[in-house]
């Protein structure tokens, strides 16, 4: 499953998903790429609430990357990521994967796509996978079963209205 686009939610959506997972008593894993901040609100609730049902571990630091220049720790944060997806695609432990923002850094070139693929299709077949992030590469939409885009067709942001506690972070 891909969800990708430029619009906000998609994130959000992959959690919706995942407590509807959990609600059918899977444990779920959320992989976060390019994301090194303990301030999000997915984030607390899950270890007040949800922890062991909803795992998140993240893969990247608290600052963005600088696409054309990144540092050397975003590349090993970003392999490391991949590394632990390749583990748990093929273990099983996890019903349901979610690999959040890895569209991005695939575009940021993080991580080679040839081996992301390998990873998805080398996925235990009781393992479900949902990438996110805008700028899904076109051979990741067309190995996906389903794909969906958040398209930004208005948004709080360009009247500069700041981002807001429990809404987008």
């Amino acid at each position: 499953m891909v969800l990708t686009g430029n619009g906000k939610g998609k994130t959000t959506a992959a959690f919706g998903q995942a407590l509807r997972a959990i609600g059918h008593g899977a444990r779920v894993l959320v992989i976060q790429f390019m994301k090194g901040s303990d301030t999000y609100g997915e984030l607390k609730a899950a270890r007040k609430y949800l922890d062991g049902l909803l795992v998140v571990e993240q893969y990247g630091l608290d600052r963005f990357v600088d696409k054309d220049n990144p540092r050397p720790e975003d590349l090993e944060l970003a392999r490391r990521g991949l590394e632990r997806a390749r583990e748990v695609l093929t273990g099983g432990e996890f019903p349901l994967v979610i690999l959040d923002e890895i569209n991005v850094a695939l575009d940021f070139g993080l991580l080679p796509l040839e081996e992301v693929l390998e990873a998805l299709t080398s996925r235990h077949p009781s393992v479900d996978v949902l990438l996110t992030g805008r700028y899904a590469p076109p051979a990741i939409v067309q190995e996906a079963d389903l794909v969906s885009e958040v398209l930004d067709i208005k948004h709080h942001y360009a009247q500069g209205t700041p981002g807001r506690r429990g809404i987008e972070f």
